[in-house]
């Protein structure tokens, strides 16, 4: 059997955390691929609210087992807080979560480096530490979660690596925040403490889900972020430290391309991202600020306000395009009730051309200037909705309009945060051309 890849359309926060835990019902297992807990997957379960950072969010359907994969990297500190917080609200992760023993950790040394390089600064991180994790690990200084499991050994590793960082330190003069060999004493014994208490998670997932495969049961793939702060295909440099596009998912948990037969991609029925880097259709401050408050766009790791403007279908076709998504979930289309009208950016103008896809160079986006369809709002509340013919018929030309444009079908709807706001799109009927614009 297949797996099924859910990827990110835009810059994150397209509400994965919720469409994953709506396709999990159909699923056997959930399986993570990258990112670390900067992820921040938001479910609403009747009246309780969920915020998951490194466990999948299929822990919440009972039976499902889940996958953190070699592809992430590990705050174990707050996974344990994860995995403890859910416990105590009755849902049962023992025995049903494993740990790819290949996955490397953040140490406390590396939200050191992020802070001393101002990376938080430069391109606006979580200050988690997880882009100098990355860079360790491509460095080929990092340490695997398998590693925790020898103190002798931890021990060695974190002198070694502690005296880089204190070198690190030394070249930006100033002293690291605690002496190496009070770091290397006190860490080797609270990791290897914490590994302990994980060893029974920790497995060769890799064998675990294409054994699973094997046997014809369903995966679910889920990724951190979306495809455009994909460290290779997003806006570089205003990038996270990782792949988010649907490839991740092959490297990230050891299965073959081939073994990826769908692909869904998550995007918002209008555009956001945080941190720094170019949004060319960001909304001005006024509307920006009184849009945010309505739509709820803060963090849901960090709280931060998240920049907000009109759904950009530049970046949607190329999202489809370079992951090959054969499907889409629309999400957050209640939250553009209230506007007279509405725009859509079908291309760019750079001086006198007309782009259709997005530049390769990062200073080329300071220059580009959408180019907008409008289109008619609605003043009908949509949250109520449970079927397509229920939606106000402005809202119906709204998605029809997205779905003409982008290369792929909208199957899924979702207009609230809870479950039972989340239903399918009825099929499209055929034209020859590609999407139809109307269905039957």
């Amino acid at each position: 059997m297949p797996a099924t890849v859910i990827v990110g359309c835009q810059w994150g926060d397209e509400g994965k955390g919720k469409i994953v835990d709506y396709l999990s019902g159909r699923m056997d297992w959930v399986a993570r691929y990258s990112g670390g807990p900067n992820a921040g997957h938001t479910v609403k379960l009747g009246g309780e609210i969920f915020v998951l950072h490194l466990i999948p969010s299929g822990i919440l359907r009972p039976g499902i087992r889940c996958v953190i994969g070699n592809g992430v990297v590990l705050d174990i500190d707050h996974l344990l807080e994860e995995i403890n917080s859910l416990e105590k609200r009755g849902v049962g992760v023992l025995g049903r979560v494993f740990l790819s023993g290949a996955a490397h950790i953040i140490f406390p040394y590396h939200r050191w480096v992020e802070e001393l390089q101002r990376q938080d600064v430069r391109v606006g991180t979580t200050r988690r530490g997880i882009g100098p994790a990355y860079q360790d690990k491509m460095g080929r200084n990092g340490i695997r979660l398998l590693e925790l499991l020898d103190r002798r050994w931890l021990r060695e590793r974190l002198d070694g690596e502690l005296a880089r960082v204190e070198t690190l330190h030394a070249a930006y003069g100033r002293p690291m925040p605690q002496s190496r060999q009070e770091a290397r004493e006190t860490w080797s014994r609270h990791f290897s403490s914490v590994a302990a208490f994980l060893e029974p998670m920790i497995a060769d997932t890799v064998t675990l889900l294409q054994d699973a495969l094997d046997r014809g049961e369903r995966v679910l793939c889920e990724g951190s972020q979306g495809t455009f702060l994909d460290i290779d295909l997003g806006t570089y440099p205003f990038v996270t430290s990782a792949p988010t596009t649907a490839g991740g998912a092959a490297t990230g948990l050891g299965l073959a391309p081939r073994q990826l037969a769908k692909v869904i991609g998550i995007a918002k029925a209008y555009t956001t991202r945080v941190g720094n880097g170019p949004m060319p259709t960001e909304f001005a401050p006024a509307l920006a600020d009184r849009f945010r408050r309505q739509a709820g766009e803060f963090g849901a790791t960090t709280g931060r306000p998240r920049r907000c403007g009109w759904l950009d279908l530049v970046l949607l076709r190329h999202a489809v395009r370079v992951n090959g998504i054969q499907e889409v979930c629309l999400t957050k289309l209640d939250v553009l009730r209230g506007f007279r009208s509405l725009k859509i950016a079908t291309a760019y103008r750079r001086g006198r051309r007309t782009l259709r896809t997005p530049p390769l160079d990062a200073r080329e986006w300071n220059d580009c200037r959408p180019v907008y369809r409008s289109m008619k709002g609605w003043s009908e509340p949509v949250t109520g909705a449970r079927a397509w013919k229920e939606l106000p018929a402005a809202a119906r030309d709204y998605v029809e309009g997205i779905e003409e444009s982008i290369g792929a079908p909208i199957r899924i709807l979702s207009l609230g945060p809870g479950r039972e706001s989340t239903f399918p799109m009825p099929k499209v009927r055929s034209t020859g051309k590609g999407i139809a614009a109307r269905r039957r």
